[in-house]
């Protein structure tokens, strides 16, 4: 008897993937609708719209760096219709909080890099009046501590991105931790904050629009959709090199047929047309790794960021 379950298993399994979706999808997004991960989530939900003929609905639970919303979904049915659409803020938890109550390598599973961004740095331009990074930089040097930057909370990549920042320019910036990059950005539109050290993907049009000045690129490379401006390297950060990414995860137990679909939708998203024309428009770049490769790379990730967190001493206020 115990022979034939795993055989009947499969094949319950092998018709749900056949037929999947049959119904709505869920993807968790962690952040407030507004933010970079949003900014990233809302397209692929209308593509998936108008490749599968079902609703793929954004679900937004934002708090504490993302981590409720990393907790939130850690609970969901491994159904095959409930994901989580995390990033680099997750592999910096576990890191600066002392406590998280999921394990984001175990309790969900890594399924598909989504988007890479390079990383900015953009200041308000009435509250900073330096025209470049070497004015910014002098400008920090001779107020330690006066100037600030935001982030999407303590612990996220925006807090780190700042902090490693610190390290390497030798500067003292006030750390103005938010409950998401949307209210983060919003506050650095508003003038209440001097800086914000974000992806490219959720500031592109507030820099188009001029109501955000990008003074720096992370990385060795100019961005070609931000050509005047110069990369880190350029500027005498060689070792700055940050990149926001962007990923998706199954629920802990979703039957492996239907992690393969949801990661097929995933691929076919990001080489339809209109997916490639918004990542260019921001930037950003679709991941071209297999499962396997994308977990190695999470795992990788949280090695790296815990070192980076250890030589700020970054920690939960």
């Amino acid at each position: 008897m115990a022979g034939t379950a795993l055989p009947a298993w499969s094949w319950a399994n092998t018709a749900a993937a056949k037929d999947w979706p049959a119904k709505p999808v869920t993807w968790v997004v962690p952040f407030p609708a507004g933010g970079g991960t949003d900014a990233f989530a809302r397209p692929l939900s209308s593509q998936f719209s108008k490749m599968s003929g079902k609703t793929l609905v954004i679900d937004n639970k934002g708090g504490a760096g993302g981590t409720l919303g990393a907790s939130f979904a850690a609970r969901q049915s491994a159904d095959g219709y409930h994901f989580f659409m995390g990033g680099t803020h997750h592999v910096i938890a576990p890191s600066v909080y002392p406590r998280l109550d999921y394990d984001i390598q175990k309790d969900l599973v890594p399924l598909a890099l989504l988007a890479t961004v390079p990383q900015v740095l953009v200041v308000n331009p009435k509250r900073v009046t330096a025209a470049n990074m070497q004015q910014l930089l002098a400008q920090l040097k001779a107020n330690p501590g006066k100037m600030s930057f935001a982030s999407a909370g303590a612990g996220t990549s925006h807090h780190l991105a700042g902090e490693l920042f610190k390290i390497q320019s030798q500067t003292d910036i006030l750390h103005v931790p938010y409950k998401g990059a949307g209210p983060a950005l919003q506050d650095l539109i508003a003038g209440n904050v001097d800086m914000l050290f974000d992806g490219l993907g959720s500031s592109a049009a507030h820099i188009a629009a001029g109501r955000i000045k990008c003074l720096m690129v992370a990385g060795s490379q100019r961005n070609p959709s931000l050509p005047d401006v110069p990369c880190a390297a350029e500027v005498g950060l060689p070792d700055y090199n940050v990149t926001t990414w962007y990923g998706l995860w199954a629920i802990k137990g979703t039957p492996p047929e239907l992690q393969a679909r949801m990661f097929e939708e995933a691929k076919r998203m990001g080489g339809s047309d209109e997916i490639k024309a918004i990542w260019a428009k921001n930037g950003a770049e679709y991941g071209s790794m297999t499962q396997p490769q994308f977990a190695a790379f999470v795992a990788d990730e949280v090695k790296r960021w815990a070192e980076v967190v250890k030589a700020s001493g970054a920690k939960i206020e």
